[in-house]
């Protein structure tokens, strides 16, 4: 049987995840996940060393009383209501499509600068769902991890499964079996998704998930058996939500007919 092992969120994009016993998967994805993000000062998104640096950031969000908490590697906590953003409209690009947000007032920008090396700014996106990388869910099999482990080698020190930052991870299936899902629909939970296609990784996954170091090759693993005609590396799929409902860890996963 098919059910959900571990469902993961983050309020600030590209720092550490956050696991939840349940979360409400609605049209958009969910509320709370990746509602805030970090740019440069021109509304880059950042890349290289300085995104690196976000990973190991504790982020806590609460979204009734709108109160952030980030707790940085040396121990220091920053905290503050994140409901009042500046004026200025920030417009960023995530791979081609633009996302839209304010600055949010407060010691967050500061802080943020001295830890990663260069003036930034956190940015609360106008929408939830805006700061998502390409769709709203991203699902991935226990069994594909532990495959990825098999061809590296590492039987018995299995790697750690939030380096894929992935939505939904599932138990009870054959490695890579989420692939022959790609086309079709999955029940997980009270909610519908509908898998659009296979998500492509990058080098955050080679990222230890409390350090921000490299400190496993999964692109490499990959490569060896996972690459597809036009070059990218596949692990997992994304989708979209086609009934929106609640997931709670252990509910029941069952593929379906599109």
């Amino acid at each position: 049987m098919k059910t959900v092992a571990r469902l993961s969120i983050t309020p600030v994009k590209s720092m550490q995840l956050q696991h939840r016993e349940e979360i409400r998967l609605e049209p958009f994805g969910v509320a709370e996940n990746r509602r805030f993000y970090v740019s440069d000062r021109e509304g880059r998104l950042l890349r290289g060393l300085s995104h690196d640096r976000l990973v190991p950031i504790q982020p806590e969000y609460d979204p009734a009383s709108e109160w952030l908490s980030l707790r940085f590697p040396d121990g220091r906590v920053v905290q503050g209501d994140v409901g009042t953003v500046n004026g200025h409209q920030i417009s960023s690009s995530f791979w081609g499509r633009v996302v839209t947000g304010g600055e949010i007032e407060g010691p967050w920008a500061d802080a943020l600068s001295e830890h990663v090396g260069e003036p930034v700014r956190l940015i609360r996106t106008h929408q939830p769902g805006e700061g998502i990388d390409s769709h709203a869910v991203s699902l991935f099999s226990s069994a594909s991890a532990e495959e990825l482990d098999r061809r590296a080698g590492r039987a018995g020190r299995p790697h750690d499964r939030r380096r894929w930052r992935m939505l939904i991870q599932v138990d009870g299936c054959r490695p890579h079996e989420e692939d022959e899902w790609i086309g079709g629909r999955v029940r997980v939970g009270n909610a519908v998704i509908d898998v659009i296609r296979a998500d492509p990784r990058c080098r955050i996954t080679t990222l230890d998930p409390d350090t921000g170091q490299k400190d496993f090759d999964t692109l490499r693993v990959l490569a060896g058996y996972r690459a597809d005609r036009i070059g990218e590396l596949p692990f997992g799929v994304y989708g979209d939500v086609k009934e929106p409902g609640l997931i709670r860890q252990g509910d029941p996963v069952e593929p379906m007919a599109a």
